[in-house]
């Protein structure tokens, strides 16, 4: 009786072995909505409010003056991008990417800069009030920077902006 269990069972697993796996294809909007990206490109004074750009990429784009405000940006890589003087009043930036990024004097209060990597880039005369910065990565002069201005409480998450900068 063992003999013929085991039997079975080494057939069962020689025929699971090679029969073939039906595979699920994506559509190919899902594929590529990932891969979108902007680059070089002139978005100087558009408006953009409440659009959801997740996980696209800009790299050399221009959206000074440009309203971001309430978009979702979780995700989203700005390499070498200008936002001076952009409204991004209550964007999401959880997990996105800012490198080489000048934010200078952009309207950045009530945005949600969870654990987003900013490095190299520029914050100078930004409005941050009620901003979170939770385990966001700045260059250490920049981060002193913004604590000099610092206050109010996010509304989302509910930190307030000096202590998430660790002020």
């Amino acid at each position: 009786m063992k003999y013929l269990v085991k039997l079975a069972l080494f057939v069962l697993s020689f025929l699971f072995l090679i029969t073939p796996l039906t595979a699920q294809a994506g559509s190919s909007s899902a594929v590529t909505s990932f891969s979108t990206a902007f680059d070089n490109a002139d978005f100087s004074g558009r408006n953009f409010a409440g659009e959801n750009f997740q996980s696209k990429e800009f790299t050399k784009v221009n959206l000074t003056n440009s309203n971001l405000s309430n978009t979702d940006l979780r995700g989203v890589v700005f390499n070498s991008s200008e936002l001076v003087n952009a409204n991004l009043h209550g964007a999401d930036f959880t997990d996105g990417l800012a490198y080489l990024t000048h934010f200078d004097h952009a309207d950045l209060t009530d945005v949600v800069f969870t654990e987003a990597i900013m490095l190299r880039s520029t914050f100078d005369q930004a409005k941050i009030t009620g901003a979170d910065f939770s385990f966001a990565v700045l260059d250490v002069d920049q981060k002193k920077k913004l604590c000099t201005s610092a206050d109010g409480i996010n509304s989302k998450t509910g930190v307030e902006t000096k202590e998430s900068l660790g002020c």
